[in-house]
C-alpha cells in the first residue's frame, strides 16, 4: 500500500460533486483522499451562467476555487488517474503507483463529449459550438442556430429549440433521413434540413458559418452539437455495478449510493440530470449520508 491509514473517504475526480463532498467531509473532520487527474468538461466550461449567485464563472474558477476551499478543510488532493477499485474489508483504490485504502469512496470522474472531426471545433468549443441545451441552450437566443448530429433525438432537439430560443434554425445530420412525419414537422415549423457531413467552422473571432462536405456554406452564429457523451468509468469495470436499462448510466438511490454498498457516485455518471449545480448537491447529500453512518455505524 502506497498509505499505511485508511481514509474515511476517497474521492475521485475533482468536479462540482466530489468538490462538494470533500467540503463537506473537511469539515466533519474526516480523513478525506481526493484524486485528481485534472481536465473534465466543467475545467473546459467558458461561461456558466445558471449556478446561483453566480451571474457568470468558468469552470475553471470553480473547479480552482473549489479545490481552494476543500484543502482549507485539511482534504488531501493529489493528481493522478484511479485505474482500478476493489472491495475487500476496505476498498483498495489504484491509482499511480500504489493503493489507497478507505471506509467509503465517492466517485466524480464525470464524463467527456462525443466532438465531431471538424475543423475549428475546439477553437470555438463553449463560445459558440455548444453540446448541452440545458447549460448553454439559452445562448442561442434569437440567432442563426445550426443543429448537428445523425439521430432522431437531433431532430427531437431542433423542434425543442425552435420552441424556446430561435426560429432560425437548420438541421444538419450526416447521413440520416427522418421519417417523413418528422420532415413535414421540421417544413412546417420553417426549419432548414440538410443532410451532409461538415468538414469546417468558419469564423474569426466568432462563428459566421459552417462548411460542408459538398462545398456547400450555411451560415450561422452558433450551433448546438448533439452526438452524446462518454463517462470516464473505466476503473470502475471490475465491480459489476448495476446500470441502467441501456447499460450505460449507473443506477443510484436517493443518496446516490451505488448497488455497492459504501459507493457514491455523483454527476453525470448516474442517471439523474447532468448540471454542475446538481452535481453539488449530489455531492452534499452523499457526504451527509457517509457522516450519518460514522456516526451511526
Amino acid at each position: 500500500m502506497k498509505e499505511d491509514k485508511v481514509y474515511d473517504c476517497i474521492i475521485v475526480g475533482a468536479g462540482p460533486g466530489g468538490l462538494q463532498a470533500a467540503i463537506y467531509l473537511g469539515r466533519y473532520n474526516m480523513q478525506v483522499l481526493l484524486i485528481d487527474r485534472g481536465g473534465g468538461r466543467t475545467m473546459h466550461a467558458r461561461r456558466i451562467e445558471n449556478f446561483l449567485t453566480q451571474k457568470s464563472i468558468s469552470g475553471r474558477e470553480i473547479i480552482e476555487t473549489g479545490i481552494e476551499q476543500a484543502r482549507e478543510f485539511h482534504v488531501q488532493i493529489e493528481k493522478g488517474a484511479v485505474y482500478g477499485i476493489v472491495k475487500k474489508e476496505f476498498f483498495e483504490v489504484s491509482a499511480g503507483d500504489g493503493k489507497y485504502l478507505s471506509r467509503s469512496v465517492i466517485v466524480s470522474s464525470g464524463a467527456y463529449d462525443n466532438l465531431p472531426p471538424i475543423e475549428n471545433v475546439h477553437k470555438f468549443l463553449g463560445a459558440g459550438f455548444y453540446t448541452c441545451v440545458d447549460c448553454d441552450g439559452y445562448k442561442t437566443t434569437g440567432k442563426k442556430l445550426v443543429v448537428l448530429g445523425n439521430s432522431l433525438k437531433t431532430v427531437h432537439l431542433a423542434l425543442a429549440m425552435r420552441e424556446m430560443y430561435t426560429k432560425d434554425i437548420t438541421l444538419i445530420l450526416y447521413s440520416l433521413v427522418p421519417p417523413e412525419g418528422y420532415l413535414e414537422e421540421l417544413k412546417e415549423d420553417g426549419i432548414r434540413f440538410i443532410t451532409d457531413r461538415p468538414v469546417r467552422i468558419i469564423g474569426g473571432e466568432r462563428i459566421e458559418g459552417i462548411e460542408l462536405r459538398s462545398g456547400e456554406t450555411v451560415g450561422c452564429d452558433v450551433i448546438m452539437s448533439n452526438f452524446g457523451f462518454k463517462l470516464n468509468d473505466e476503473f470502475l469495470s471490475g465491480l459489476n455495478l448495476k446500470r441502467d436499462a441501456e447499460g450505460f448510466k449507473f443506477v443510484v438511490n436517493h443518496n446516490y449510493e451505488s448497488s455497492l454498498s459504501g459507493l457514491y457516485i455523483v454527476g453525470p455518471m448516474n442517471t439523474g440530470p447532468d448540471q454542475a449545480v446538481i452535481a453539488a448537491g449530489e455531492g452534499a447529500v452523499a457526504a451527509l449520508d457517509i457522516k450519518k453512518r460514522l456516526l451511526n455505524p
